[in-house]
């Protein structure tokens, strides 16, 4: 039976912590999804299709992986899409915290054979966030290896 799995987030950007999960969830899985939640409350940087167009062009390397994007209730998009495991990246103990709360509520609404799994990134990586490399970036310090190559070059574009 084929495996298939969800890597959900905002990504905006993707970073190299996002790639990490993402190469070693694609090596453990037979299909694996990275869904881009749409987040109204969040200010995105790039649009949601932007954002597909990026990661797609990025993970185009990896042959068992799609993406795209949702709105609305996660567990809606899990369970209508039959995906099998939600995979969860982990950079610290407050992630978990945060997290641990997010995959007990899930599991109530999930389909149960569904199963949410956590990967903790890799430690290089551990440090950056979306958050921080949009902020950093924005007040022209270097992102160089911290975001994919096709990533930082979007970011230059968007901040001329």
């Amino acid at each position: 039976m084929k495996t298939k799995a969800l890597y959900t987030g905002s990504f905006d950007p993707l970073t190299e912590g996002h790639m990490d999960i993402i190469r070693r969830a694609a090596r453990l899985y037979d299909d694996l999804t990275v869904g881009i939640i749409a987040n109204p409350s969040k200010k995105a940087l790039f649009p949601i299709e932007e954002r597909e167009e990026m990661i797609r062009e990025v993970v185009a390397e990896l042959g068992n992986v799609r993406v795209d994007h949702f709105s609305g209730l996660l567990a809606d998009y899990v369970n209508e899409g039959g995906f099998d495991v939600v995979v969860r990246g982990l950079r610290t103990a407050t992630d978990f915290g945060y997290e641990i709360q997010m995959a007990h509520m899930n599991a109530c609404l999930f389909d149960p054979r569904v199963e949410t799994v956590f990967l903790m990134t890799d430690p290089r990586y551990s440090f950056i966030s979306s958050s921080v490399v949009k902020e950093v970036h924005a007040l022209g310090g270097s992102i160089d290896g911290l975001v994919p190559k096709e990533i930082l070059r979007r970011m230059d574009a968007a901040l001329k």
